[in-house]
């Protein structure tokens, strides 16, 4: 398989584990920024130390970090991906652009996952992190709903975004993403 996925949608609407099944079953590179991020923090580097305090006050990581983490991934893997957690912000979506355009690989579809907040607050708190309190959690659901939501529209413009809805079990959640892969092979119309 050889799709070039964004997978969107809000803090804990389950956009890791639908990228592991996805790229499991078609054998694409799964980029998660978060996981990534998250690496560098447990190696305690002096990056690691900085995303740390960002993350803590519940704030996201610069654009320019992120975009060098997936320039670096992405131009040495030729097959299909999934990006998980990027682009966040319409400036990241035109960032992507370009860099897709650069690296001759040109998205094929953005997926957003739809779950209601008072779902996604019980989700999150349920994970146990030590980062996750209730007012952290909502902070970072504000900070999403004003910098990340909009990149909806530069997709929607674009023909590419599909809307999925993120409750139900992980099967189901999962058989919905498929059907609408397959669905966008044969329609560049918009779901949402």
């Amino acid at each position: 398989m050889r799709e070039r996925v964004v997978i969107l949608g809000p803090p804990g609407a389950g956009k890791g584990t639908q990228c592991k099944l996805l790229a499991a079953a078609g054998g694409l590179l799964h980029l998660s920024t978060g996981d990534l991020l998250r690496a560098e923090v447990a190696a305690e580097s002096t990056l690691g130390q900085q995303v740390k305090a960002v993350v803590a006050q519940g704030d996201l990581v610069g654009d320019d970090l992120v975009l060098a983490i997936v320039r670096n991934r992405l131009g040495m893997h030729q097959e299909g991906w999934l990006l998980d957690g990027f682009p966040r912000n319409s400036t990241q979506a035109a960032m992507l652009d370009d860099l897709l355009a650069d690296l001759g690989q040109p998205l094929q579809v953005a997926l957003q996952l739809q779950v209601s907040e008072e779902e996604l607050v019980a989700r999150l708190l349920s994970r146990g992190r030590s980062d996750d309190s209730e007012a952290v959690v909502r902070k970072r659901l504000q900070i999403y709903a004003r910098q990340t939501e909009p990149i909806n529209a530069h997709y929607q413009a674009r023909g590419l975004l599909k809307c999925v809805d993120g409750l139900g079990s992980i099967e189901e959640v999962a058989t919905r993403i498929r059907n609408s892969l397959d669905e966008r092979k044969h329609s560049r119309e918009t779901t949402c």
